[in-house]
């Protein structure tokens, strides 16, 4: 196998990536580094988080940077309960698309094509003050976005030609919500569109650890289909303290504090468990 252990880090706003934050920080105090795995793999709140570890920066600074209201004031904030709002756009397209994966994401693309947002450089900014280091850093990581015209999937790295700060805002373009990014004249939008956690791309390692703000069956089928091919896997989900944290919107930014405070508390709770998995 290509590596021994893949941290996987999945979708889930600005909450979800407060909440992420504070769960790797909450094991580190309790002496667990899952940040330390040979791949990462993130979409899009989690291609946050995983940028953010891989950053080189300390758990503790990285921790700050969730709750510093300076730091979390140049977030972009959309009006309303955006993702409240499409979820009978998603529906519709769901049942429109015939069980049909790709022509569902292409559907979902031509939702997020023609949907008018911010500006494309705006967004982009605020990715980039996000991530501490802008360069791709000396390890695996893979960061999952989807083609918004054709519906395929597309894995960034560093030897993709797109730049860090682009494939993170590429993963986190959330359909309807955020432009669309534009790398070498194709458009991308958010990888969740896929997968929230696309944890199949961690398929030869032999431990997977997934960090999933937003479960549910796609997450559950994945780590069925890894487990089968004989490969061990935990999951952590948000605790009842958490879903509290995170209300109704995740992307509010008030989520941040609580979800990142929650985040930590639950990481050192989880901590027993997971050091007996990941070694």
């Amino acid at each position: 196998m290509a590596g021994d252990r893949a941290l996987v880090l999945g979708g889930g706003g600005v909450a979800g990536i407060a909440w992420q934050n504070g769960v790797l920080v909450g094991l580190g105090d309790a002496g667990v580094e899952v940040a330390d795995a040979e791949l990462l793999i993130g979409t899009s709140a989690g291609a946050n988080v995983a940028a953010q570890f891989a950053s080189g920066l300390s758990r503790e600074e990285l921790f700050r940077r969730q709750i510093d209201p300076r730091v979390q004031s140049r977030e972009l904030v959309p009006p309303g309960n955006p993702l409240a709002d499409l979820a009978p756009v998603w529906a519709a397209i769901g049942a429109e698309s015939g069980g049909d994966p790709l022509e569902e994401r292409r559907r979902v693309g031509a939702v997020a094509l023609a949907t008018r947002t911010v500006p494309e450089a705006a967004r982009r900014a605020v990715v980039e003050t996000r991530l501490p280091a802008h360069e791709w850093p000396n390890r695996r990581l893979l960061v999952i976005a989807v083609n918004a015209e054709s519906g395929q999937p597309r894995v960034f790295d560093r030897d993709s030609g797109a730049s860090l700060v682009d494939a993170v805002a590429a993963s986190s373009a959330v359909p309807g919500v955020w432009p669309t990014v534009t790398i070498n004249g194709a458009h991308y939008t958010d990888g969740g569109v896929r997968s929230t956690t696309n944890a199949d791309y961690a398929a030869d390692c032999a431990r997977v650890l997934i960090i999933a703000p937003m479960p549910g069956p796609p997450v559950d089928q994945e780590i069925a289909d890894l487990t089968a091919r004989g490969i061990r896997v935990e999951l952590i989900t948000p605790d009842e303290a958490t879903q509290t944290a995170f209300g109704d919107n995740p992307l509010d930014t008030a989520t941040r504090i609580p979800a990142a405070e929650a985040g930590r508390a639950q990481g050192k709770s989880e901590a027993d468990r997971i050091a007996a998995f990941w070694g």
